[in-house]
């Protein structure tokens, strides 16, 4: 079976009055969703957006961020997600990366941009006549490509990763065969959806016929309002989130109806873990990516003290394995994690992706135990996760060294008890320049959580024999061990 009936309008069918979306200020049913949706894609036909074309969605979650994107899948056009708190030049670079012939955009995310190659159209425009002669798609190529969604790359320029429609469907039915799909499921998504782990619920709510509880930022307060209140039985976190809702939620306990929370972005600390389960709340750590369109490894509450520190085993129809020089290694030894299951990305948009025969090279170094649950070592050898989102040290390296006084520049992140980890630079300078000036330097190119916390200047970076730098020894510079 290559296709299927477009999601939201068979929802929108089956269970009409299902509630689809709840925010704090409003509620929509699929009808109503559906119908959002049929008012967009007629007002961005208006304007010239085409089937195969790509629009890039610059938006703060919002039930009309969902709508642009299902409207999006309507009209068969590919959707490139921007990440909300990018600078204007690394937005620009994407934009014409993926050759966007459309930007949506909220009217406070736009930005003046230089010639650009692409047509704006603003987020309050739509056109509210004619919504009755709209042509879209009905069916919907599992091999067609939805989303396009980039990630930081090791060489400091991001990439484009593809995301099916397949891709999304498989995702939705490995996460409900490991989870389960309860009739009164909610599930909370106050994680951006431009990142994989917002999208991923948004495309699960219209295939499961669940409602989705959106919040547009995450607040500790808010999100356990969400579970106490609201009822939602699902939530997806990142570490630096559990521990604030932890914190927040002081003497009080979840309902029994509160059934996951799905934790992804590195292993949870022991003490977390304790004070969940003295809390009795179900914690399922997990393992993905935006290549295996969210997890693909899980690992069940049952065993989270037991294998701590590990990812889980992976999905229904997933597989993993642990590769060093061509071969499967055995049990406890150290390789690169490779995945395959219909939720793996076919490649990058316009570069090479490690794929052989199904297997994708992630990059990440980890191991299997004896029973066959996986630890992940090194999160693609240097990457840094700064409360749950991806910096590579290599974007930072590359921003710094445009600075005309640096030399080299490494980067490697240090533990933080609010973020988990942050990045620290350090450099060779050919003259006085300031820690303050390179930081403020950096906030004109850099995202801001993409900015160094400190800057550590030193005589010369450690190299090996092939000069290459070694991250890991940076910090031996200030006597303290790496993270």
């Amino acid at each position: 079976m290559n296709k299927m009936p477009n999601w939201l309008k068979q929802r929108a069918y089956l269970t009409p009055d299902r509630i689809a979306m709840m925010t704090e200020e409003r509620t929509v049913t699929f009808r109503e969703l559906h119908k959002l949706t049929e008012r967009m894609v007629f007002t961005y036909h208006q304007h010239g957006v085409r089937k195969g074309q790509h629009a890039a969605i610059l938006m703060k979650n919002s039930i009309e961020m969902a709508a642009a994107i299902h409207a999006l899948t309507y009209i068969g056009a590919t959707a490139v997600l921007l990440n909300t708190r990018l600078t204007a030049s690394e937005l620009e670079w994407q934009l014409r990366d993926s050759e966007a012939s459309f930007l949506i955009c909220d009217e406070a995310l736009n930005q003046e941009w230089e010639t650009p190659s692409w047509t704006t159209i603003g987020t309050e425009e739509l056109v509210t006549a004619g919504t009755a002669h709209v042509q879209y798609e009905h069916y919907f190529h599992l091999d067609q490509t939805a989303t396009i969604m980039y990630t930081s790359g090791t060489t400091g320029k991001p990439k484009g990763v593809l995301q099916s429609y397949g891709n999304h469907y498989w995702s939705a039915a490995g996460s409900s065969l490991n989870l389960g799909l309860h009739h009164d499921d909610r599930w909370l998504c106050a994680v951006p959806l431009f990142h994989i782990s917002g999208l991923s619920i948004l495309m699960r709510g219209v295939i499961y016929g669940m409602t989705v509880i959106l919040h547009d930022s995450f607040h500790p307060s808010r999100a356990n309002r969400a579970i106490i209140e609201n009822g939602a039985t699902i939530v997806s976190v990142v570490q630096t989130m559990l521990s604030q809702m932890i914190e927040n939620l002081e003497d009080s306990e979840y309902p029994e109806t509160f059934r996951c929370m799905l934790l992804g972005g590195g292993p949870a600390p022991m003490s977390l873990l304790k004070e969940c389960e003295m809390k009795k709340i179900p914690v399922y750590q997990t393992y993905g990516m935006t290549e295996t369109s969210s997890q693909i490894v899980t690992l069940s509450p049952e065993y989270s003290l037991t294998k701590l520190g590990s990812a889980g085993k992976p999905l229904f129809p997933c597989e993993i394995k642990i590769m060093e020089n061509d071969l499967a290694c055995p049990p406890f030894t150290e390789g690169e994690i490779h995945v395959q299951g219909p939720n793996v990305t076919k490649g990058y948009w316009k570069r090479k992706a490690e794929i052989h025969n199904g297997w994708l090279q992630t990059g990440d170094m980890g191991f299997l135990d004896e029973e066959g649950f996986l630890y992940v070592l090194d999160r693609r050898s240097d990457l840094i996760v700064s409360g749950g989102e991806n910096i590579y040290p290599a974007e930072i390296e590359a921003a710094l060294l445009s600075h005309p006084s640096v030399i080299e520049a490494g980067v490697t992140g240090m533990s933080d008890a609010k973020w988990g980890q942050v990045p620290h630079a350090f450099i060779a300078a050919n003259d006085a320049v300031s820690e303050e000036e390179l930081i403020s330097y950096c906030s004109a190119i850099l995202a801001k959580y993409k900015i160094p916390k400190r800057i550590h200047f030193l005589s010369k970076l450690p190299r090996n024999a092939s000069n290459k730098l070694v991250r890991r020894k940076l910090t031996e510079a200030l006597g303290g061990p790496h993270d």
